[in-house]
């Protein structure tokens, strides 16, 4: 079965078909090619929603959009839905991640708490939506570390790791990411609904 992950986003592409793979062999993302929506939501939910709607309009398939972001609680769980456009409206994640670091720069450990978000909406073309949300706690580094990952993963360090061996997603292997991360968690909560496409 084809499924159309709405984002021209590759890094995503990938990691959803790594995380559907397991659970979903049958299932297959497929890039989205059409015409970008513009994303006017205020939460990750009206985004993903207004994703997922242009993607099922323009391809007549089910699709799937994610919306995510970084959310830190000193900031008031921004950067949030603005996390792709932190330091601008050009989404350079170089610049996004430096910014969160200086803003950041002078909050000790104990306070650097945050959560990275990841809310997918599925929409059917006869119209169906549902929408889960995954959540993955942790909290930021001072710099970044680690080559692997994308966006903000250099600097994110999850909760659950043994003290004095923790490491950033951009230090972890792309199948422990898959593994535990907020899309993963989100997907969890997905299945049951692909399961009766």
């Amino acid at each position: 079965m084809r499924v159309v992950l709405a984002t021209h986003n590759p890094h995503k592409v990938a990691e959803f078909q790594q995380i559907v793979a397991s659970a979903r062999p049958d299932l297959e993302i497929i890039a989205y090619d059409g015409p970008e929506p513009v994303e006017d939501g205020v939460t990750f939910a009206e985004n993903a929603l207004i994703k997922a709607r242009a993607a099922a309009r323009h391809t007549g398939l089910a699709a799937l959009a994610d919306d995510s972001g970084i959310c830190v609680d000193v900031l008031g769980g921004s950067p949030g839905v603005f996390s792709a456009y932190w330091a601008g409206q050009k989404k350079d994640a170089a610049a996004n991640l430096e910014l969160l670091l200086d803003q950041l720069h002078d909050i000790a450990d104990p306070h650097r708490v945050a959560h990275f978000n990841s809310t997918i909406a599925l929409v059917t073309p006869d119209g169906r939506e549902h929408v889960v949300v995954g959540n993955w706690p942790g909290r930021l580094a001072t710099e970044a570390s680690g080559g692997g990952g994308f966006g903000y993963d250099p600097i994110f360090i999850p909760d659950g790791q043994a003290a004095g061996a923790e490491r950033t997603v951009g230090d972890l292997s792309a199948e422990e990411k898959q593994a535990q991360s907020h899309r993963a968690r989100a997907f969890v909560e997905l299945l049951p609904l692909l399961a009766n496409l």
